[in-house]
């Protein structure tokens, strides 16, 4: 395993784009090392009155965080909304037959939603929205 090096920073900050380029070249960041140490760069810089060269390196740095982290740190996956369903149904104990009773129908149709042989309609969203106080877009997915 790669260790994350330790940046050295003067105790005064660079002024030119320059001298900052030469502390910390401003490269895409492929891997958790180069994110850390630019992440260092930017706490260094964050916090200080800047000028207009440390303003840009600090903005370039930032994007190049932002990207790292979309691409590698946010990357949640999206559930469906039947898998919501269940999930909030197992985090508030109640059953397919409690299901069933909150949509108002047949045990049998709540079961083949739960297993997603049949969709939710909207009357049912907006039961489960309601019930659970969750937005009804969460269920759409």
């Amino acid at each position: 395993m790669t260790k994350v090096a330790r940046l050295a920073l003067p105790d005064e900050l660079p002024k030119t784009y320059s001298e900052l380029v030469q502390l910390h070249t401003p490269r895409p960041i492929h891997d958790e090392v180069s994110y850390q140490n630019t992440v260092m760069v930017v706490d260094a810089l964050a916090g200080f009155r800047l000028n207009r060269d440390q303003e840009d390196y600090l903005e370039i740095l930032s994007q190049l965080i932002e990207a790292y982290e979309e691409e590698n740190l946010n990357a949640q996956r999206k559930i469906s909304g039947i898998e919501l369903v269940r999930y909030l149904l197992d985090e508030n104990d109640m059953t397919g037959d409690d299901f069933a009773k909150l949509l108002d129908v047949d045990r049998s149709v709540a079961y083949k939603i739960l297993k997603g042989a049949r969709s939710l309609t909207a009357e049912h969203i907006r039961k489960i929205s309601e019930r659970f106080l969750i937005s009804a877009d969460a269920l759409l997915a």
